[in-house]
């Protein structure tokens, strides 16, 4: 068996052409231009190209953007009294504290400051709890792409056992939680786990977040199952860089029904789907109708 590639970067444009359209349509027929804040303190070289490309990214669907550059040595007053203003302003519809932040600074604290409402990453604790129990929330990005290929691959997941590998609580958790959501039955694996090959084996789909380089290899994987790739790692091999995801993408492609590449497959529906939360976003606090297919 050959695993059919699912292209996240295909999909992402797909996802950003949809957000597009559904703002043109806002503009046109309500008047409202949905406007994401982006803040980034510090001069972290990986954040810098990551809030660029969202800044470009957000323009292009015409939504407006907001960057909010403090340098590294901002106090913790000052970068609640931005939030807050940005809390205030009704022209932002999504705030984005860009992770990490210096050490000086309380990461809880700072995300719990923001509207969660407004909170277009769904790591305030509010949209946490939301959606550990079934209620409307904002929801993580990258997990929320995960599930948007999920469902346009299998259409339904009711029924299906899945296996995510990882708990963080930006994917590994919510994760599971969406995929309960689709009535799938989870199991949540991580390091700790007795057996892991068998359980990982028993899985219709795999998705693995735990940030090892492929530490999943193909014998893991049972026949036809999909692999949702999340781990993005640079290793060096052959004296070159290169990136590699948590599964051993030669191997496991032999195995599964269907399986994300490294680069080019999760990643790119991130900021994808971050256009997507804010767009909902905008439309809940107008009490509009939600973006259809852009939420969980």
């Amino acid at each position: 068996m050959v695993a059919q590639v699912i292209d996240g970067k295909a999909f992402a444009a797909k996802v950003r052409a949809q957000v597009a359209d559904q703002v043109a349509k806002l503009k046109e027929e309500n008047g409202i231009t949905p406007g994401l804040a982006v803040v980034l303190v510090g001069e972290d070289p990986a954040s810098q190209v990551y809030v660029r490309s969202k800044g470009k990214q957000t323009v292009e669907v015409g939504m407006n953007s907001y960057e909010h550059k403090l340098d590294a040595d901002t106090s913790e007053e000052d970068l609640l009294a931005l939030i807050d203003k940005l809390n205030n302003d009704p022209a932002v519809h999504g705030i984005l504290v860009q992770l990490p932040l210096p050490k000086h600074l309380n990461e809880d604290l700072v995300i719990n400051s923001i509207d969660p409402a407004k909170d277009v990453d769904g790591f305030h604790i509010s949209n946490v709890g939301l959606l550990g129990t079934g209620q409307k929330s904002m929801v993580p990005c990258t997990p929320l792409g995960c599930l948007m290929m999920l469902r346009d691959y299998h259409g339904s997941l009711s029924g299906m056992d899945a296996v995510v590998i990882g708990r963080s609580n930006i994917v590994g958790k919510p994760m599971a939680q969406l995929l309960l959501g689709d009535s799938c039955t989870v199991t949540i694996a991580h390091s700790r786990t007795k057996d892991l090959p068998d359980v990982v084996r028993r899985a219709d789909i795999v998705v693995a977040a735990v940030g090892r380089p492929e530490m999943v290899p193909g014998d893991w994987i049972k026949e036809g199952a999909t692999v949702i790739d999340v781990g993005i790692n640079r290793i060096e091999r052959d004296g070159k860089n290169k990136l590699v995801g948590d599964v051993d993408y030669a191997s496991a492609a032999e195995r599964a029904g269907a399986i994300t590449p490294v680069p080019g497959g999760v990643g790119p529906m991130t900021i994808a789907c971050l256009l997507a939360n804010t767009l909902t976003a905008c439309c809940r606090a107008n009490g509009l109708p939600e973006p259809e297919g852009l939420t969980a």
